[in-house]
């Protein structure tokens, strides 16, 4: 019996988070406040080539364990099984679309600085319940997700907390447009992996 590379995105996607917050941690080395961290509205610089790599990669900075644990115990849950249903690239394309327009959103409209997976965890929460659509239909499993979701992040983005719920809300936005726009019976085993796995 082997240990099989199973989710090649998901798993690599995890790996370089915990080690770029391990290696901040350990030597100071502050990499995910210079690089890995998206600066809010009026202070994003859109003549620096950084910054446009920083519209992807603040997914990958997080604040603290607690803050990466939160995020990639959904990731690292949900990741495998949207992988193995719609395929390694097309999901990559699908958590890289999220951060880009999240990141976009944050840039233009909220002053606040972005970081961590949330908007990709709660893209596949929403994602994940499209799993056993079939054609012409909208699977309860979405209106129920759709609703604990909305209460759990619209309510309190009403008051104030440390986290971006907006981060959250567009995540599951994106998540919901997906479960909507992907074929009904994903990749079918036709789509292909990434090479190597």
């Amino acid at each position: 019996m082997r240990i099989r590379y199973n989710a090649p995105v998901t798993l690599t996607f995890a790996l370089a988070a915990t080690a770029l917050l391990a290696v901040d941690s350990i030597f100071g080395a502050h990499l995910i406040g210079r690089y890995f961290t998206l600066p809010g509205a009026g202070q994003f610089d859109w003549g620096d080539p950084l910054s446009y790599f920083r519209l992807v990669s603040y997914t990958l900075g997080h604040a603290s364990w607690p803050h990466l644990i939160g995020n990639f115990s959904f990731i690292l849950l949900l990741g495998p099984i949207l992988e193995e249903k719609h395929g390694s690239l097309p999901l990559l394309f699908l958590m890289l679309i999220t951060a880009v327009i999240t990141g976009l959103i944050n840039v233009i409209f909220f002053p606040t600085g972005l970081l961590g997976a949330s908007g990709i965890a709660f893209m596949m929460i929403l994602l994940i319940s499209f799993t056993n659509i079939k054609t012409g239909e909208i699977p309860l499993t979405f209106f129920l997700v759709l609703i604990v979701y909305l209460v759990e992040q619209i309510l309190p983005s009403l008051g104030s907390r440390n986290i971006s719920e907006m981060a959250h809300i567009i995540g599951g936005l994106c998540g919901s447009l997906f479960g909507f726009l992907l074929p009904a019976g994903g990749r079918a085993g036709t789509a292909k992996q990434i090479p190597g796995t």
